[in-house]
């Protein structure tokens, strides 16, 4: 298991019952899903460049992707690990981003309005899997 991913996921545990807030990137003022993913590696000690100006609806493919190429991810072409980034694809085609540990995924819940860890349902089991290309 990655040191870098294992301490991101840690991170991001710790500020499961912050709040949920659109462009959020800081933990003692409220996360997004991307924020929260940011947030997270930034905590575990890698600082990586933020997409800026995303909307809460209607982010294409294209563009998550970009953003995570630009933060030095890369697909996940073998099994899950701990850390990994999960791109879920909800329908009308909204992305939502989240940290998958074994059997838990850590995300920003705009429904429930706060960072939340649940089990992992068929939607996080099959979304594409990032992880740091250049991971530790």
């Amino acid at each position: 298991m990655d040191d870098l991913a294992a301490r991101a996921f840690a991170a991001a545990r710790a500020m499961v019952g912050v709040p949920f807030r659109v462009q959020g990137s800081d933990p003692v003022t409220g996360l997004d899903c991307a924020g929260l993913v940011w947030a997270a590696y930034a905590a575990a000690g890698r600082r990586l460049m933020r997409p800026v100006g995303y909307p809460l609806r209607g982010w294409s493919r294209e563009r998550v992707e970009a953003a995570l190429v630009e933060a030095e991810f890369c697909v996940g072409v073998d099994a899950a690990r701990v850390g990994d980034v999960a791109v879920i694809v909800h329908p009308a085609r909204q992305y939502h981003l989240g940290l998958l540990g074994s059997e838990t995924l850590i995300h920003a819940h705009a429904g429930l309005r706060r960072v939340v860890e649940a089990p992992l349902d068929a939607p996080a089991r099959a979304a594409v899997r990032w992880r740091l290309s250049n991971g530790e």
